[in-house]
């Protein structure tokens, strides 16, 4: 949970470098709150329902506000996560290419960083 939060005090850094834990960690209790919001969303009936095939379920407005305002950390943590394996922020633009982008960028952020400082700041590993 400290690292979720550590990501929330940086809420718009996109400079320096952020380590594998600190990123996988955000993602992990990042999908575990949009998951409670979109229970919440349906549980009080407030979802935007789709209907098709299959349970119907939808979100709400818990939901979009919850993704609305973690949107600009995620974004912040995923180019400093890239940053620590010397790319660029605009290397998350990769990920629109189908299929084989996102591919490649899981690979990316899986990557253990670049030892010592690179031209992005010092070994995030190092400080702690």
């Amino acid at each position: 949970m400290n690292w979720y939060l550590a990501v929330l005090k940086k809420y718009a850094v996109f400079s320096g470098r952020a380590r594998r834990k600190e990123y996988w960690m955000f993602v992990l209790f990042n999908f575990i709150f949009g998951l409670v919001a979109l229970i919440l969303d349906n549980l009080l009936g407030i979802a935007i329902v789709h209907v098709g095939y299959g349970p119907i379920y939808g979100y709400g407005p818990i939901y979009i506000v919850y993704t609305l305002a973690v949107l600009l950390p995620s974004l912040a943590v995923s180019v400093r996560r890239l940053h620590d394996v010397e790319k660029s922020g605009w290397y998350l633009f990769i990920g629109l290419i189908p299929i084989v982008g996102g591919i490649l960028l899981i690979i990316k952020m899986c990557t253990d960083g670049t030892p010592g400082e690179n031209k992005y700041g010092a070994n995030p590993k190092e400080n702690a």
